[in-house]
């Protein structure tokens, strides 16, 4: 159960036909770095041509460009990220986040997690755990080269969340996951759907250890970017029906999920999630909102 047409006949079943895509680089500004500097036009006077991103207020699609987008002193001053464009969503559909208390689970290499900090305007404070020694450094330097200064970094495995003894208003999940074709010339030969279990598991471990945490009207962001339902929907139907979680209805880009996939009828209110194709301009990205259900 491998093999290109294999995946490409699922995402069929899934209602989307497949086509090679490439999507463009994107930048996200880090406002509280920014305020009072012309970013934009201190780029294009290097060269690069942007784009806006519609669904995301400070992000730039990069059209074409001299020299790489990382390699300015914008760039080192902070005053940027280089974020793909879906991946700036999650974040943004938390309802508030100033002077909150985040945990973001899975946090390296940090680009949500400066996201975070940004939105937060370096106020409350963000615990941000991974376990990779050398993604933490490459978060930890991320952190310092955008001057963040709310935020505490782990190594701990996000499956052992409730250690830190801490309740948390926002939990950000962007969880370790599969990925997908857009991103990966060669995932059609890398991945099994039993490597898409596997990592389904693991996702359900940090999923269940994040409800241990989650203070009672916090909010919970789960995202991935993988297009295999088994780590997207048919997770969350899981959590809807094992950990007395309810999804919470989101405006972004994006096909409302299916409720019933290969003949699995699921729960009504997984359409409040969001499945995002590749394209062009944005890799494959799923996105749901989660609270503890009141019923």
């Amino acid at each position: 159960m491998s093999g290109r047409e294999f995946f490409i006949n699922r995402y069929r079943e899934l209602g989307w036909e497949f086509r090679e895509v490439t999507p463009m680089q994107a930048i996200r500004l880090n406002m509280m770095n920014a305020k009072g500097v012309n970013v934009i036009e201190r780029l294009e006077n290097l060269g690069f041509k942007l784009e806006r991103i519609p669904f995301s207020s400070h992000g730039y699609w990069v059209k074409a460009s001299k020299f790489s987008i990382g390699a300015t002193f914008e760039y080192l001053l902070g005053y940027y990220s280089i974020q793909e464009a879906a991946a700036q969503i999650p974040v943004t559909l938390f309802s508030d986040l100033r002077d909150k208390k985040v945990l973001d689970a899975c946090a390296a290499p940090g680009g949500k997690t400066i996201q975070l900090a940004d939105l937060m305007d370096n106020s409350g404070v963000i615990i941000a755990l991974d376990i990779n020694p050398r993604r933490l450094k490459a978060l930890i330097n991320q952190l310092e080269r955008c001057r963040v200064k709310n935020t505490i970094v782990y190594r701990l495995d996000a499956r052992k969340a409730s250690k830190l003894g801490i309740k948390f208003d926002r939990i950000l999940l962007d969880v370790p996951c599969s990925g997908n074709f857009s991103t990966d010339p060669k995932w059609f030969y890398r991945r099994t759907l039993n490597d898409i279990r596997r990592n389904a598991k693991l996702q359900r471990e940090i999923l269940t250890e994040a409800v241990k945490v989650l203070d009672g009207d916090g909010e919970m962001i789960y995202a991935t970017c993988s297009l295999e339902p088994e780590e997207n929907e048919l997770n969350i139907d899981w959590a809807i029906k094992n950990l007395k979680l309810e999804t919470v209805a989101i405006n972004c880009p994006g096909d409302e999920s299916p409720t019933e996939i290969f003949n699995k009828k699921l729960d009504d209110s997984i359409r409040n999630c969001r499945r995002i194709w590749p394209s062009d301009k944005t890799q494959g990205f799923f996105i749901c909102k989660l609270k503890k259900s009141r019923r």
